[in-house]
């Protein structure tokens, strides 16, 4: 049995990268004596998010950085022997990602771009094309962005990788549309917690969540930080405020006692998902 201490974050991160920095090393510290193995933190946790997903400005837009320069390099060392998820806006040429990096004190485990990009968010960022899995110390793991969550293909992609965990990083705000007086009620809020416990329970993996807090702009995130089991239960959380979820969990043995008697992916019949590749047609 193989018991590992996973953390989900939900903390507000702004622009300023070195403070972020400072920050996280306070975060890390604790939570290394604390023994935990794999901390998964919100995206834009270095450099902040845009403050507007209709009309994002690009030239004032998040800080990008080199996904090898000092700052990757700094958080690695600030891991240590701590599993660690963070999102970034990446620098590539001329173009910025939204963009996740999972690391420790050995350095670059993985990496992820956003796929899926909601409302104006290519203005700001260009898209990731793929969905991979890799090998950590905590066991195989896949990354998520935000958007990426509302789509069962990504989480489905990561588990036919091998994925046993899925940390998917968030800056997801209330609705910028439809503004409930109570964050419970608003309906993005019910959404996140909608699309965490489903991408775990179909896929029948460990998924953990993390999310930004406070306010960027008019964007006014949710939090609402938690670890799913596979079979979709919230094993621990967070509310609105800043906080962490944190749980003890044997993740191979949580996975095979999901999958004892009903194999989501093993018992699929893609011989009859005929449309399930169709680009055009769908309006």
């Amino acid at each position: 049995m193989t018991v590992i201490r996973i953390a989900a974050v939900a903390a507000h991160f702004g622009a300023d990268i070195a403070r972020s920095l400072d920050k996280l090393a306070a975060i890390i510290e604790r939570l290394a004596a604390d023994g935990v193995d794999l901390l998964v933190l919100p995206d834009a946790t270095l450099g902040g998010y845009i403050g507007d997903l209709r009309h994002p400005d690009p030239a004032s837009g998040p800080e990008a950085i080199d996904p090898d320069g000092p700052e990757i390099r700094l958080l690695c060392r600030t891991a240590g022997a701590m599993v660690v998820c963070a999102g970034y806006a990446e620098r590539a040429g001329d173009l910025r990602y939204n963009a996740a990096v999972c690391l420790s004190g050995d350095g670059v485990l993985g990496r992820h771009r956003k796929v899926h990009q909601p409302a104006g968010e290519h203005l700001a960022y260009a898209a990731g094309d793929r969905f991979s899995a890799f090998d950590t110390p905590v066991g195989r793991l896949g990354m998520l962005i935000d958007y990426d969550k509302t789509f069962p293909e990504s989480a489905r992609t990561l588990a036919l990788d091998g994925a046993r965990i899925v940390a998917a990083l968030s800056a997801w705000p209330a609705s910028i549309t439809d503004r409930a007086s109570r964050m419970p009620n608003d309906r993005q809020a019910r959404l996140f917690d909608l699309y965490d416990q489903a991408r775990a329970a179909e896929n029948q993996v460990v998924l953990v969540s993390s999310n930004q807090t406070g306010v960027t702009g008019n964007l006014r995130f949710l939090g609402q930080a938690k670890v799913v089991g596979p079979g979709g239960e919230i094993l621990a959380r967070t509310w609105s405020k800043g906080g962490l979820a944190v749980v003890d969990l044997d993740v191979d043995a949580e996975i095979a006692r999901a999958r004892r008697v009903l194999r989501h992916l093993a018992e699929r019949r893609t011989d009859a998902y005929h449309n399930l590749l169709r680009e055009k047609g769908i309006h």
